[in-house]
């Protein structure tokens, strides 16, 4: 398979597009770009700017921390109770929109794999 090239142009407004969608995750805009997600990660740590806009549309810190970063993911310096409330409700909500998402999918799959089951009985 031949090794893609892509511009630093789209590398940046790759990475823009994810800290900037609401809610986004990696593989959901590696797949809308067509791009393989670990491509997407190593883009993130040479152009993002460590930020990301949560499900509910503030500004958090992005869950991709770098390797060699000493901060906790989960808990930004100075958050306050409010805060830290938002910002796990936030992910509940993130969360939960993607389990109903990977249900959908599932009774998708699953029906068709009873409708191919069924074809297959000549």
């Amino acid at each position: 398979m031949a090794r893609k090239n892509y511009s630093e142009e789209f590398r940046r407004q790759a990475v823009d597009l994810y800290e900037s969608t609401p809610g986004a995750t990696v593989r959901g805009i590696a797949d809308d770009l067509g791009i393989v997600r670990g491509t997407l990660r190593h883009w993130l740590e040479a152009y993002g700017t460590g930020k990301k806009t949560a499900a509910d549309g503030t500004l958090t810190s992005s869950p991709l921390q770098s390797k060699n970063s000493s901060k906790s993911p989960s808990a930004p310096e100075g958050e306050t109770p409010e805060q830290k409330i938002a910002r796990l409700e936030a992910r509940v909500n993130e969360l939960e929109v993607e389990t109903t998402k990977l249900t959908t999918e599932r009774e998708i799959l699953q029906r068709a794999a009873k409708y191919f089951a069924g074809e297959t009985r000549w």
